[in-house]
């Protein structure tokens, strides 16, 4: 299965992502945010899974033009992104807007995933107060210098991430607890004591980062949690 190109605009920049088409749709369908670098295997494998279990999957293009970036033009871009959350609010929300003007899907049964930056993406367009019905982060970023407000956020919020993940550190993750308590957020968390960054992607280790390792059961779990999460969460909407 392959996805298919799929072209839309944050104003003047043009985007280009990946459509992944069930072979039974019903207007359910899943944001899909890639890693740092751009769209790639894994963001690809998950969306392939996603359109197995019938949801239309369409990965989001961050950089523009369907780049996948490398060294000082990645690390550039993740500061530009980090240091603004406006343009990463506005980014995100354009692959969602698109995603919602697509023909047979239904705007109320939207959900958005990520990993990594993709994570941290998603997070922020929830804080956004987009009207999404769910959101799912995994080993992504997080806190930010622009948190949720009391109700802020629309969607519900699932979050993966490893309890050695030296990028997301316990205090992190403690802070994002309080922010969404105070926001008044639906939200989920699960922590896999043994994973690292980047647990979900099989081809991290070639990356040769000490802070990342791909790590199967943590891989397995999360995803069954993502698979019972967007069940009951856009299933019954």
């Amino acid at each position: 299965m392959g996805g298919e190109t799929w072209t839309y605009h944050d104003g003047d920049l043009d985007l280009r992502g990946e459509i992944y088409r069930p072979a039974t749709p019903n207007g359910a369908a899943v944001l899909v945010v890639h890693e740092a670098d751009g769209i790639g295997g894994n963001v690809r494998d998950h969306c392939e899974r996603l359109a197995g279990l019938d949801y239309l999957a369409a990965a989001a293009d961050m950089h523009g033009g369907g780049r996948v970036l490398d060294g000082a033009d990645m690390y550039a871009a993740l500061d530009a992104f980090r240091a603004d959350p406006a343009l990463l609010r506005r980014r995100v929300r354009a692959g969602f807007d698109a995603l919602c003007g697509l023909d047979g899907v239904r705007a109320e049964r939207i959900a958005a995933i990520g990993f990594c930056f993709g994570g941290t993406a998603v997070l922020e367009l929830a804080r956004s107060g987009a009207p999404l019905a769910a959101v799912a982060s995994f080993h992504g970023l997080l806190t930010t210098s622009a948190p949720a407000g009391p109700g802020d956020i629309e969607a519900r919020l699932l979050v993966a991430t490893g309890a050695l993940d030296p990028l997301v550190p316990p205090g992190d993750v403690a802070a994002f607890q309080r922010e969404m308590d105070a926001a008044g957020a639906d939200w989920h968390l699960l922590v896999h004591g043994r994973a690292l960054h980047s647990y979900t992607n099989r081809a991290v280790s070639g990356l040769g980062d000490p802070r990342m390792a791909y790590d199967p059961f943590a891989h397995q779990l999360s995803w069954a949690a993502l698979v019972t999460f967007l069940a009951t969460s856009l299933d019954g909407a």
